[in-house]
């Protein structure tokens, strides 16, 4: 973000009148207010296809115009303090913390070379896409997907159709992977603070995960191995040959393992240290974890950036255009999406009140499977991780009940919420990053309908057998 608008935001966020600005009651709002989060949505999903060039030029424009037609008319209709309290709530407790986390992972990952001369057999396909999976539930979605991304399309970069293997690697590294733990994706990790224990989920969806990841490698080893065989699928001259002569894999920019690492255990002591040190700006609340998280992982990525040999960057063809696109769409999305989420937490005296109820059987106990697909429907278009706690509380909100009693609807929730993260684009957000750096590489990715013609055949008969053994 240039500095101008940085010193523009800073200086909203001093505004006094924005502090004393009301919550949004989401059962008193329209769905229509949902318009511009659709607008977005469309625009993303249609404008690629329609408008290439000028949405090349001019994505970051159509997300600040969709965020214009949501704040605009909301300050008419609400007053500048509620509009100006519910933007800052956005950029300061969500936006922010997101992108710098992002960021850091990004530059980190950017500043790992994996060494060596890779051919992109199916073998090897499938076995970084299981690493990947390993790693996932560990250092999160996102970095296991900025670690590997890099490498596998270097592999496969003498191949004709690479498509398929980035799509497969969205499945499972940049969401399945992550279902195991807190520090695999963002709504685990909510659970944890709400008191789920650390090891809840990989005791109770280890199956689920097992059987989704075990079923998509095998799944991706067939139809990669059918690619590979095809006349004329792999070019007899390799674009990135090894130099060195040796076959044998190394690393480059080992130091930023340890940064790696150091980016875990920042975002985990976020939310084990508890302070009562805290900053409200503009009814946002600023915690003292929160903000040292948020201050290390900016050192981070500058002593990233530091310490890293230019000549690793340049291998990796480290660029900043894939997460400025992240940046922007994702600004526009956290933006407009605030009186959707508020109309979902307004719960059945919401305009989504149907969807609300539908998980509740007629004689009151919850029901695993429509939580199963309502978490994991909304989660496909909104966050997920917000839309993890609305069903959280929905289905009472106590840790201990959920962790016992109604254990199996926990595990539909946490299912839901990460495994199907995976049926959009939008649905995580590694999920756009790696679309990014593959089309920056030259890899033709589907468009937003086509990945959802990907995952609507792949990914849904898998959740809908899912249902019927686990989620009944």
């Amino acid at each position: 973000m240039k500095l101008a608008r940085a010193s523009a935001l800073l200086a909203l966020m001093t505004l006094p009148a924005l502090a004393h600005a009301a919550d949004i009651d989401g059962s008193t709002l329209s769905v229509l207010w949902g318009v511009p989060f659709a607008g977005i949505l469309l625009s993303i999903a249609l404008m690629p296809l329609l408008a290439p060039m000028f949405w090349h030029h001019h994505f970051g424009k159509v997300a600040a115009a969709w965020s214009l037609a949501f704040l605009v008319p909301f300050a008419i209709a609400f007053g500048p303090s509620v509009a100006g309290n519910s933007f800052v709530h956005a950029l300061v407790a969500e936006y922010i913390p997101f992108v710098i986390l992002l960021t850091a992972l990004f530059t980190v990952a950017g500043g790992i070379y994996i060494r060596g001369n890779l051919h992109g057999t199916p073998a090897l396909n499938t076995a970084i896409l299981a690493i990947g999976a390993v790693l996932a539930s560990f250092m999160g979605t996102t970095g296991a997907s900025m670690l590997l991304i890099r490498p596998l399309i270097r592999a496969n970069d003498n191949r004709k159709h690479m498509a398929h293997v980035v799509v497969f690697f969205i499945f499972i590294v940049s969401n399945a992977g992550g279902s195991l733990t807190p520090l695999g994706d963002p709504p685990l990790f909510l659970g944890f603070l709400k008191g789920v224990t650390f090891f809840w989920t990989l005791s109770h969806i280890f199956t689920e995960t097992l059987f989704l990841v075990g079923v998509l490698l095998v799944a991706f080893y067939f139809l990669d191995s059918w690619y590979f065989r095809r006349h004329g699928e792999v070019r007899p001259e390799d674009p990135t040959p090894d130099t060195t002569g040796k076959e044998m894999i190394g690393f480059e920019g080992k130091v930023n393992f340890l940064l790696l690492l150091a980016v875990v255990v920042l975002v985990l002591m976020s939310g084990l240290w508890k302070s009562d040190m805290e900053w409200v700006v503009a009814g946002a609340v600023v915690t003292l974890p929160g903000l040292v998280r948020d201050v290390g992982l900016i050192a981070v990525a500058l002593v990233s950036l530091v310490v890293t040999p230019k000549i690793v960057h340049e291998k990796n063809q480290f660029n900043w255009a894939p997460m400025q696109e992240v940046a922007k769409l994702f600004a526009g999305i956290f933006l407009t999406i605030i009186p959707v989420i508020a109309m979902l937490k307004a719960g059945v005296n919401g305009p989504f009140g149907a969807i609300v109820s539908a998980v509740t059987r007629p004689d009151g106990s919850p029901d695993p499977a429509m939580y199963f697909w309502a978490t994991g429907a909304l989660s496909s278009f909104l966050d997920n991780a917000p839309t993890y706690l609305v069903f959280f509380n929905t289905a009472g909100g106590d840790p201990q009940t959920l962790m016992t009693t109604l254990a199996p609807t926990l595990a539909a929730i946490s299912g839901g919420a990460v495994f199907m993260g995976a049926n959009t684009y939008i649905g995580n957000a590694p999920n756009m990053m790696v679309k990014a750096i593959a089309e920056d590489r030259g890899v033709k990715m589907p468009s937003f309908f086509g990945y959802m013609a990907w995952s609507g055949c792949v990914l849904v008969p898998l959740f809908v057998i899912m249902t019927f053994i686990w989620f009944r």
